[in-house]
């Protein structure tokens, strides 16, 4: 058979999921818990959420120590390319993280908490 007319598939973990769905899947989880531990710990959305604003590395510190889920969810967001520090230094959401912010929770909630 002509190699254009084999179909490739994508490869499928025993989950039944491809590793590309596995990751989007994580990097949701860690998403809905950042919004959650952000909340908790007197922050808003908008945070992350807004390119100039963002969290200072101290604030970051602050975070991991109270929550130390922060820490790994901090590092599957940087390592999927959701989220930077800005030309400040501050912990943001980069437009791919702000698109999947928004499809989890709305434009209005992630913008303007």
């Amino acid at each position: 058979m002509p190699p254009e007319l084999i179909e490739e598939r994508p490869i499928i973990s025993p989950s039944g999921m491809s590793p590309a769905a596995n990751v989007q899947r994580s990097l949701r989880r860690c998403l809905s818990i950042a919004a959650e531990l952000l909340y908790d710990h007197g922050h808003v959305l908008e945070t992350i959420t807004l390119p100039q604003r963002g969290l200072a590395r101290r604030e970051l510190l602050a975070l991991n120590a109270q929550a130390p889920m922060w820490g790994t969810c901090q590092q599957v967001m940087e390592t999927s390319d959701a989220a930077i520090f800005n030309e400040h230094d501050r912990f943001v959401l980069t437009g791919l993280g702000r698109e999947i912010m928004f499809d989890m929770f709305g434009q209005g909630a992630a913008d303007c908490a």
